[in-house]
């Protein structure tokens, strides 16, 4: 990854003048455009990225968008021309840069609001976009389920292991942000004082009355085994990024953008980060807010932590996962069993790619990003999306026993 852009995507809410400083240098040496001013965006939704509007000297302004991986490790990304071809509603970059440590698109200035901005409003009491929010939601869910199906194919293991979703995964756990993030030897600031993640690792949960059998080392193990790129299996042509802040609710239906990790891969890739980050995840996004409406306790008994929380899902959120599951999540592992692709541990596939989600995607133990109370209920969150609830069932494993009674 260039250390320019990512300089930048840390800056931008630090020091935005330098970053925007270093952006236009960085536009002008990589893609020779004769840019004169940016502005850019800090918003609650770029985690690992940035964006915003350059002013070029010919009195053009043009929108830009990237994603930052740190300890990336493929060489091809934004394969928009794919996703297009497949049949995606998708914005297509007027300039790119895809090599790898400068992926950068350049598009057309877009007015129209992403889907996170609008389903933040309507959380927050505005419900006047919420009918339509939901049905260019399922109109669209209707329409990744026909492009899936249209473009179901078999994969290679070979083929499967050079797809850029991985990045989003399997790399985060291996490729060296683990390790940066939760070596043993950090320390994470919960409620009740610091901790050690070599204490969290080997924590037993309970979280709400559900009680879990597996650490998070347990998790991280099984994660890593589940999520081996090199698997031959069934795949799709996906954007496999398509949260909520990469999608423009452009009326009356929906717009996909910033393909970093579009290509072949396998459908339950596909669907983890909607399925994750459209419900789950708005305690990442807006961790100072959510800590001020949340009441989250946490009892110590040796190895055993009892978490207790009040952590709600909106019904805005409820709809994201209604739709996503019964469009497409069911209808597509149906589809599958009837070919005999459909693997018998499929949904600890899954459970290993949402673990993934609020465990890597930030660093629980950032101080500066997360009050305490929101880095446990990120620790609480991983273990209940990854693990499998025993006594009281998490949503998430209510959802997966649904889908499961759909395929009897």
């Amino acid at each position: 990854m260039s250390d320019v852009l990512a300089q930048i995507q840390a800056l931008q809410f630090t020091d935005k003048a330098r970053a925007e400083h270093l952006l236009i240098g960085f536009l002008c040496d990589t893609l020779q455009l004769d840019v004169i001013a940016v502005e850019l965006r800090p918003l609650a939704v770029s985690l690992n990225s940035f964006n915003g509007i350059m002013s070029l000297a010919d009195g053009r302004r043009l929108f830009f968008k990237t994603h930052i991986e740190a300890d990336g490790i493929l060489n091809e990304y934004y394969h928009a021309g794919q996703l297009a071809q497949a049949g995606y509603p998708v914005l297509q970059p007027i300039y790119s840069s895809t090599e790898a440590g400068k992926q950068l698109l350049i598009y057309e200035v877009i007015t129209d609001p992403s889907v996170f901005d609008v389903a933040w409003a309507i959380e927050n009491g505005d419900n006047t976009y919420f009918d339509a929010l939901r049905v260019a939601q399922n109109d669209a869910d209707d329409q990744l389920l026909q492009i899936y199906k249209d473009t179901l194919g078999w994969q290679t293991a070979e083929d499967a292991a050079q797809v850029p979703v991985h990045q989003l995964f399997y790399h985060r756990l291996t490729g060296g942000r683990l390790a940066r993030f939760y070596d043993p030897q950090v320390t994470i600031t919960l409620p009740d004082g610091q901790h050690t993640m070599a204490e969290i690792r080997q924590a037993q949960w309970i979280i709400n009355g559900q009680q879990y059998d597996l650490t998070l080392d347990d998790l991280i193990t099984q994660a890593i085994e589940q999520l081996q790129p090199s698997q031959a299996g069934a795949s799709i042509i996906g954007h496999g990024d398509a949260h909520n802040g990469n999608v423009f609710f452009r009326q009356p239906s929906l717009l996909y953008f910033d393909p970093a990790f579009a290509g072949r891969h396998h459908p339950l890739l596909d669907l983890t980060k909607p399925l994750f980050h459209n419900v789950f995840a708005m305690w990442m996004y807006h961790p100072h807010d959510k800590a001020a409406q949340t009441s989250i306790q946490l009892q110590r008994d040796g190895d055993q932590w009892r978490v207790t929380h009040n952590y709600a899902i909106p019904a805005v959120r409820l709809m994201f996962l209604q739709s996503k599951v019964k469009r497409v999540l069911i209808p597509m592992l149906q589809t599958l069993k009837s070919r005999n692709w459909l693997p018998s541990d499929w949904r600890d596939y899954l459970k290993a790619s949402l673990f993934c989600c609020p465990f890597l995607t930030m660093n629980l133990t950032d101080t500066a990003k997360f009050p305490p109370a929101m880095s446990l209920l990120g620790l609480a969150m991983s273990v209940e999306m990854g693990g499998e609830s025993l006594g009281e069932r998490s949503l998430i494993d209510q959802t997966l026993d649904e889908v499961e009674r759909s395929l009897n």
